[in-house]
């Protein structure tokens, strides 16, 4: 595993990754933080967690919506999309350390 040291929302953290994902984890990052510093300052929403929460279903929906029979992601079932949200979920709440967090 290879330490990271990112940075999302103006917070940094630091997360561990085989070093062959360390490329698309860097690029989820930006798209991540890309999309919370929009909603930040467009919706003026206070609070990270919120920001955070409305950045994972605006994605989620753009990846659900991505669903077509003929497309490359016709073989993936609803069920294992959820299962990444919740482990992201998951690494999310580990990350910022929120206790007593669960779903």
């Amino acid at each position: 595993m290879e330490r990271v040291d990112v940075s999302i929302l103006g917070r940094d953290y630091s997360l561990a990754c085989v070093p062959a994902e360390k490329d698309a984890l860097l690029e989820a990052i930006r798209l991540v933080d890309q999309r919370m510093v929009a909603i930040k300052n467009a919706a003026k929403v206070s609070g990270n967690e919120r920001i955070a929460v409305m950045a994972a279903i605006q994605i989620a929906g753009e990846l659900l919506s991505m669903r077509a029979p003929s497309g490359p992601l016709a073989n993936v079932a609803v069920g294992d999309f959820k299962r990444k949200i919740e482990d992201m979920h998951n690494m999310l709440d580990q990350v910022v350390g929120l206790p007593g967090q669960s779903r």
